[in-house]
């Protein structure tokens, strides 16, 4: 094919992007109108006209937001049909139609764009041609076509050379991009697989699980918004620099009404950021955990007083600790701590009341002797400090007494494990004075929540006399923040609120059995996308795991889909990396690498490690002209980042934060990220630093999608 004639294909390509994207500013403007009147009828002065203008102005707000996400590759694909009288099938990331109210532009999620995704040579399902146009912004740059059925009599040009090869040839920059225009026959049929129950996409490292999975819940929000809009839906990742990453997908989708958590995220006003060491995260993220859970929430408040003493009428009453122990079980056996609020002062004056036996008190009446407690700052102030209101984060640093944490691991945790956790909670150090919460204290946290129970949002003051009080001593663990997701992801400090539509998990392998418990609590009547592979699991008792998973899923229906195809790595680098799987004796699945590039990774042994790894980020950085990861060993993160932080030779624009082209991660910080070139430092400690390091050396060993060098001085 010809230069000359692309260009004209390009050129009568340009004539209907233009049309679109006219048509795109009349719908915005048409918006714009929208909320314009709704704003005039709220000024009606009545009811019916306010309710109409928050109608109008919400759907006019939705619709500019969804006009404005769409404006970077707007008009992506063509199929031109066997059906010669047929219009050509223009495929976008919105559908559009005309003045007349005819479609101009299908939405890539909607029925009649499905066969853009399934034709295929094979079953071209009446498609003779399918085009992809490559666009920046509203110009078409290029195109590139696929002649699905050969035999069909057309004289219609085909241009380029596919347009999958060219999209994996295109350079990585620091966030995931939409596969829209590209997705293949069988990532779409889990894109649009069965809305309820649970799905499970599979597959080795490069077959687009992650963009897949996102993929599919902007096609479920497509198809049953107010089903998602309404439950919300949860998308958890690994971390924060794969949430940071994969955060435009779905607004470059059109879709914004999802809320983004890392699993250090989940739980609403709890942030855990680092990770603890591998010795330590399996304690906190084993099952048995749930045990010593449940046993702290019971357990006295630590500072609360051990006994009560009141004078009253001639008598000495007093609730020793032997009575405040079976009021406090007598309590715990009615519900959870935090709902018998209410029930506190009514069941301390019973039993005090028991006591009182002479005649002064007994002529008294009952009644009035609750009137003298209740007037009594002493009897009120125990009650409080006795039964306070227990937020998750208060009881957990319960467990920073080693005295405590012994009584309530006993029979549970061996004496290293609890050590362990002695050295992890130790308010020594940056955690002094304040919390600083792993990624892994996050769902015993959020079990602790759970196990202690919301406080009541509102308590009767005739059970509770002491309501008032509480009210004004409890935590703010009462607060409720906006839930409209039409302006954002919805916040929440309550457990009632913990429920979604849909959850879609990634990098699902390396849950923890206390992870599924946390995630499973927001998904009871959810829908679920669950993302992973195996064989790249950093946890090390999977069995543990599948049970806790089971658990979170229940019986909900299950639809599995297998990618088997790896976009993402050369055939070289994968080939290194499925050797490497092999000699270690990792079971992983081998996906077909498609791309081939002719560069072999390079392994280098060095005497200077500092200079090794300098020179191996200059060569990738000159070689590629995307992102280039180098990977480090955890104990060496803060090390090779200080080698290029100070090198004067690395320009500004490949050094710093997340948005450089050259990021310092370490192993498990590159689960699901990918880069156009990877230096690997020290493999053989990235190995060696946990249980499943040879699982995270595979997985780092996968992420390149151009070249790799390997970096190790012994």
């Amino acid at each position: 094919m010809s230069a000359e004639i692309a260009e004209q294909e390009i050129a009568h390509e340009q004539q209907f992007v233009d049309r679109v994207y006219l048509q795109l500013e009349q719908s915005a403007r048409n918006a714009e109108a929208l909320a314009k009147e709704g704003h005039g009828r709220g000024r009606l002065g009545h009811e019916g006209g306010l309710v109409e203008r928050d109608a109008m102005v919400f759907q006019a707000a939705k619709r500019l937001a969804t006009l404005n996400a769409a404006h970077e590759g707007l008009v992506f694909g063509r199929l031109d049909l066997d059906d010669v009288e047929e219009a050509p099938r223009y495929i976008g990331r919105i559908g559009l139609r005309d003045e007349n109210r005819d479609s101009m532009l299908i939405d890539w999620r909607a029925p009649a764009a499905a066969v853009f995704y399934q034709a295929t040579a094979a079953d071209p399902q009446g498609v003779v041609r399918r085009r992809v146009l490559r666009c920046a912004g509203p110009i078409v740059v290029a195109v590139e076509d696929d002649l699905l059925d050969a035999d069909a009599e057309t004289d219609l040009p085909i241009v380029g050379e596919g347009a999958l090869m060219a999209q994996l040839s295109r350079a990585r920059d620091r966030s995931m991009h939409s596969i829209v225009a590209t997705i293949q026959a069988e990532q779409d049929q889990a894109i649009r697989a069965p809305g309820r129950g649970v799905v499970s996409i599979s597959g080795g490292p490069g077959t687009g699980k992650t963009v897949v999975a996102l993929h599919r819940a902007a096609f479920l929000l497509y198809s049953e918004r107010r089903r998602y809009e309404t439950g919300g839906v949860l998308i958890i990742g690994p971390s924060g620099v794969f949430m940071r990453y994969i955060e435009r997908v779905l607004p470059s989708l059109g879709e914004t009404a999802v809320s983004l958590r890392s699993l250090g995220e989940v739980v609403d006003g709890v942030k855990g950021v680092r990770h603890d060491d591998p010795a330590v995260a399996d304690v906190k993220g084993a099952a048995r955990m749930v045990e010593l859970v449940r046993r702290t929430a019971r357990q006295a408040v630590p500072s609360a007083p051990s006994e009560f003493r009141v004078f009253y009428r001639d008598e000495n009453i007093v609730l020793s600790g032997r009575e405040l122990a079976a009021l406090r079980r007598q309590l715990l056996s009615q519900g959870k701590r935090n709902r018998q609020l209410p029930r506190v002062a009514s069941t301390l004056l019973d039993a005090m009341w028991r006591q009182v036996r002479g005649e002064r008190g007994r002529a008294r009446g009952k009644e009035e002797f609750i009137d003298v407690m209740l007037g009594s700052a002493e009897f009120v102030e125990f009650a409080l400090s006795w039964w306070p209101a227990l937020d998750a984060t208060e009881v957990l640093r319960w467990l920073r007494d080693p005295e405590l944490l012994a009584k309530v691991g006993e029979g549970v945790l061996s004496q290293e494990d609890m050590a362990l956790l002695s050295k992890s909670w130790a308010p020594t150090g940056a955690v002094a004075g304040k919390d600083e919460w792993s990624v892994e204290d996050v769902p015993l946290l959020d079990e602790l929540r759970y196990q202690l129970g919301d406080v009541p949002e509102k308590i009767d003051r005739e059970l509770d006399p002491l309501a008032h009080l509480v009210d004004e001593n409890m935590p703010e663990v009462t607060t409720m923040s906006d839930r409209e997701f039409a302006t954002g992801p919805r916040t929440s400090t309550r457990i009632e609120d913990d429920n979604y539509a849909h959850v879609l998990v990634d990098e699902a392998q390396d849950l923890t059995p206390m992870q599924w418990r946390m995630i499973g609590r927001r998904g009871r009547g959810a829908s679920w996308t669950i993302v992973g592979d195996p064989a790249q699991s950093s946890w090390p008792v999977p069995a543990e795991a599948a049970r806790a998973r089971e658990e979170a899923l229940g019986d909900k229906p299950r639809h599995n889909f297998h990618l088997s195809t790896n976009y993402r790595n050369s055939k070289e680098i994968y080939d290194f990396a499925a050797a490497y799987a092999s000699r270690v004796g990792l079971d992983a699945d081998l996906p077909n690498a498609v791309r081939s590039t002719g560069v072999d990774p390079v392994q280098r042994q060095v005497e200077d490690l500092e200079s090794g790894v300098r020179a191996a980020v200059a060569e990738l950085a000159s070689a590629v002209e995307g992102t280039v990861g180098v990977v480090v060993p955890v104990a060496r993160r803060a090390q090779v980042q200080g080698w290029l932080d100070t090198w004067d030779e690395l320009g500004d624009d490949v050094r710093g934060g997340f948005d450089a082209r050259i990021a310092v991660l370490t192993g498990l910080d590159t689960k699901g990220l990918e880069f156009d070139g990877i230096v690997v430092v020290e493999p053989g400690e990235i190995e060696s630093e946990s249980a499943t390091g040879r699982a995270t050396l595979y997985v780092v060993l996968t992420r390149a999608t151009q070249q790799m060098v390997t970096v190790f001085s012994s």
